[in-house]
């Protein structure tokens, strides 16, 4: 089901988009704090649609973000499926500091709030301070902070660790990051 708003459609991502799926995926700026590489081929990024998008699921909350004046996806959100619930976002850079990931978040976040899913979480690397910033604009609190090492890039990650709950339960914090890592803290920020 789409969404919008003032300045965006979000809605699911199409066959048609994989040039503009590429477009994002292979963004070097935009994928500096991702897991995974920039995509090198519009064949990996058909195939990363063909793996994440392809199957429209009645339960999936995976949004394409679509400038109202051409439709045209320019970055995503989604919610990750398992007990974290990791709320993910990403924008092709020369639209960052707009506002846009604020406004697609926002409006998912609302759309989130009609559902059964109880809370979400989402990290973001400390070297990226503007990701945390969308966190704290959508609602979500800081929680703590725990470093990881990510894959498949091999590299260690300190994260921090942001989660908002929808069901009341507001001291609930999802710990399996923090279960997981041998590094972990809570910072005053």
């Amino acid at each position: 089901m789409e969404i919008h708003t003032n300045n965006l459609i979000l809605r699911q991502f199409g066959a048609d988009d994989i040039p503009a799926l590429f477009a994002i995926l292979s963004d070097e700026d935009a994928n500096t704090f991702l897991p995974w590489f920039p995509m090198k081929s519009l064949a990996e990024a058909a195939e990363f649609y063909r793996e994440h998008y392809a199957e429209a699921r009645s339960d999936a909350h995976e949004y394409a973000i679509c400038l109202k004046t051409d439709n045209v996806p320019i970055g995503y959100v989604h919610v990750g499926g398992g007990d974290s619930y990791d709320f993910g976002y990403g924008l092709r850079s020369e639209f960052w500091r707009r506002g846009i990931a604020t406004e697609a978040c926002k409006a998912v976040v609302e759309r989130l709030r009609t559902t059964d899913i109880p809370y979400i979480t989402a990290t973001h690397d400390v070297n990226n301070p503007r990701s945390g910033g969308v966190m704290k604009r959508v609602g979500m609190t800081y929680r703590y902070s725990y470093e990881e090492q990510w894959q498949p890039k091999n590299i260690t990650v300190l994260f921090r660790m942001y989660q908002l709950n929808f069901d009341g339960q507001n001291e609930r914090v999802y710990g399996k990051y923090w279960d997981n890592s041998s590094v972990r803290f809570i910072e005053v920020i």
